[in-house]
């Protein structure tokens, strides 16, 4: 498979393009006709064909979308819907078979062959186009609502350049486009919410109790969204109750909404298994997914009304004595999942088994749901000019990335500037930082700031004087951010020590504790990438949580509330987020499509106590989730790569970015070792002390300037102007 981090020479010239377009284009997506804006002496006829070689959906189809008008502004609700070109090869080829079976024709007919299944997956739209400049599109492939028009983006193109009409191209030439390949290269991402809702059910290890013997018998299990709308009176689509809707087998009545077998083609059902040969997202089969007792599987549902859609999950088994080849499996048991079971974002469920035949109680199954939104701030900000979700310059290795800005000071002593503040991160970019790491949580009032405890101590007496148990414990989350900044509050290591500790210029804005995010994004030199962490906290293996207290904000309005001023402020910084939490990092990775995401882990470790959650405490899990999340790459923990390097391959053979955080990278010797291994980027502590870097500067910087450059050199060269270079190596234009 093709990496998904290629290099591109003209990556700063796609960098320096608007990243929001204008006006959207019209609500609704014609399908008939030549789409015409404007005057049509100012526009030409241009008609787009694309082989689609992907197998579709029933309810699944190709559009255009681009940067003009009639092609939607870059806006998905403005794309052109294409219509699947008819063929009456086949006709033609039964009536030369009937009058000619001479078998020196069979070459011919093979090539007849290759050029009807052409056909029969080609798609076509004909649109006006402006005359009189360039034309920049991307093929999708969506779906549509038929009961609001409504547009799903399913998978698109997301090459760094789109695909380019010049204003010479002539239109009259037979261009046909393959989905998915441009300039020798096949990059296809999945889309983003826009209206619709993902909804994941996770069945982690045969999560299955019985009342009687199962023979061990292993569970394969199907999950189908079900329609509970009950449709107003006199619609002649009437639906059938839940009940008649269950069989044996199958489910294809009206309410049965999977992958448009139903009424509405929005809704589609898919699964994935956390397992080296099945960890990309497939349609259900139809007897369902094997979860056996080391199985890892997610149900991946995309709905367009949660509120009135259910889940019907069948359980299926095949005798012991007969093998699965050989006929259908036994019809075990089910339970329909309402969905006012689902209060929350994310939780878990702990579900009756009913039997299929004698509707008695048969057993109990515990599995976990997320329900990621869409976030309505986001999408008005993102339009699909251009993606970042899954690309690395293949240039972009060995990168210097500060932890938490120049380093966590409250485990050395000889530690002068504060973690996380503005000064930490300033000082970590001006010692050449390609990156700078921090972490990213919501005040009580909804605002992201930059700090990474969960738990702050407050003074009971004054600012000045402390004594013994002076101090409160809180949530940091507790706290209003006028509250952080006025209160004298004090680190999770200072109220345990009862030892305070003094930083240079601790009085100075930008040397306090909680900055703003927002402020963090306009402080920072706009070539500084930036990891920003998500923190959430996460339950331990042996039930407890990482924060003393239970969630209290839930999961989509907390990440909303961070996306908004990313998505808002970065401009065209580099970013990338990342989460220890798996179901946070799917959310980041489905809310928007601009910024890659990345999966902390701990792996294995002596270190720290492991998660309940099984997909960070493996390397190998983590990089199935990166896979069938779609996310760029995997942010491991160095004990786990020092363990065992050759874990190194096991991300990239994938096509995964390779970062890596830990004490163990504040170390000169570690740091070269973990380069000469191949990642992607190092965090580490005291970037002014351990960096080799003779340039202070970070790469994008670096690479910022040469852009620059070459596009002074092509201005000279286009003012009849001579580019020289000097003997100190220098460039300049001369007259």
């Amino acid at each position: 498979m093709q990496s998904s981090w290629n290099d591109y020479e003209d990556e700063e010239a796609a960098m320096a393009a608007p990243a929001l377009s204008g006006a959207g284009g019209p609500n609704r997506i014609s399908a008939k006709g030549p789409r015409i804006f404007g005057d049509i002496t100012t526009n030409r006829l241009w008609t787009f064909r694309v082989l689609m070689h992907d197998e579709l959906a029933p309810n699944e189809q190709l559009a255009i979308v681009g940067n003009c008008e009639s092609l939607g502004n870059w806006q998905h609700a403005g794309a052109v819907l294409m219509q699947k070109d008819d063929t009456s090869k086949t006709k033609k080829k039964e009536e030369k078979l009937y009058a000619d079976n001479d078998d020196a024709h069979d070459a011919d007919d093979d090539v007849e062959d290759e050029e009807e299944e052409a056909e029969n997956n080609l798609w076509s739209a004909d649109v006006y186009i402006p005359r009189h400049c360039s034309t920049e599109f991307r093929y999708m492939i969506c779906t549509v609502d038929s009961s609001t028009g409504d547009i799903f983006i399913r998978r698109w193109e997301t090459h760094l350049k789109p695909r380019l009409i010049q204003e010479l191209d002539d239109p009259k030439a037979n261009n046909m486009d393959i989905f998915g390949s441009f300039n020798g290269q096949y990059k296809v991402d999945r889309g983003w919410l826009t209206k619709e809702t993902l909804v994941q059910l996770k069945f982690f290890y045969a999560p299955f109790t019985w009342k009687q013997r199962m023979k061990r018998r292993h569970v394969h299990v199907k999950v189908t969204p079900m329609n509970l709308r009950i449709p107003s009176h006199g619609n002649n689509g009437d639906i059938s109750t839940l009940e008649d809707s269950l069989s044996n087998d199958t489910h294809d009545t009206k309410e049965t909404l999977n992958g448009g077998n139903g009424e509405n083609g929005a809704v589609f059902s898919e699964v994935v298994t956390l397992s080296p040969d099945e960890c990309t997202l497939r349609q259900q089969e139809q007897f369902g997914s094997l979860c056996g007792p080391n199985d890892l599987v997610i149900f991946h549902l995309t709905v367009n009304d949660l509120e009135n859609t259910a889940y019907l999950i069948d359980l299926y088994t095949y005798s012991s004595r007969v093998a699965k080849e050989d006929g259908p499996p036994l019809h075990v048991g089910y339970h329909y999942v309402l969905p006012n079971l689902m209060k929350r974002s994310e939780g878990n469920l702990e579900l009756p088994i009913t039997c299929a035949k004698g509707h008695r109680p048969l057993g109990m199954m515990r599995l976990g749901y997320l329900i990621v939104k869409p976030s309505a701030t986001a999408s008005n900000l993102m339009d699909m000019s251009v993606s970042y979700s899954r690309y690395w310059n293949n240039k972009w290795t060995g990168l210097d990335v500060g932890h938490r800005g120049s380093g966590t000071s409250f485990k050395a002593k000889d530690a002068v500037i504060r973690e996380n503040t503005i000064t930490s991160l300033k000082n970590a970019a001006e010692h050449g930082a390609d990156m700078v790491e921090f972490d990213v949580q919501l005040s009580k009032d909804l605002v992201p700031v930059v700090y990474h405890d969960f738990m702050i101590y407050v003074s009971l007496k004054s600012k000045c004087s402390m004594q013994e148990h002076d101090f409160l414990a809180l949530p940091m989350r507790e706290l209003s951010l006028e509250q952080l900044k006025k209160l004298k509050v004090y680190h999770t290591a200072e109220g345990l020590s009862r030892e305070t500790r003094s930083f240079h210029n601790d009085d100075m804005v930008e040397h306090q504790p909680f900055p703003q995010l927002a402020d963090v994004m306009d402080a920072l030199d706009i070539h500084v990438g930036f990891n920003i962490e998500i923190k959430w906290s996460q339950r331990l293996q042996d039930g407890r949580m990482e924060e003393e207290f239970e969630h209290v904000v839930d999961r989509n309005l907390y990440i909303d509330c961070i996306l908004d001023v990313v998505m808002r402020k970065a401009g065209t910084r580099r970013i990338v987020l990342s989460c220890f939490d798996p179901d946070i990092c799917t959310m980041l990775r489905f809310k928007q499509n601009r910024y890659p995401v990345m999966f902390l882990t701990l792996g294995t470790t002596t270190k720290y106590e492991k998660y309940m959650d099984p997909r960070g405490n493996s390397m190998e899990l983590a990089v199935w989730h990166a896979v069938a999340m779609q996310l760029l790459g995997i942010v491991a923990h160095t004990e786990d790569l020092l363990r065992d390097p050759s874990q190194v391959n096991l991300a990239k053979e994938r096509g995964l970015v390779l970062f890596c955080w830990g004490d163990d990278n504040n170390s000169k010797d570690t740091i070269k070792l973990l380069k000469e291994l191949g990642l992607h980027a190092i965090i580490y502590d005291k970037m002014d002390v351990l960096t080799s870097k003779e340039v202070k500067q970070s790469v994008f910087h670096l690479q910022a300037k040469d852009s620059q450059k070459e596009l002074l050199k092509l201005q000279a060269l286009e003012t009849g102007h001579v580019w020289h270079t000097s003997a100190n190596g220098s460039e300049e234009q001369q007259a």
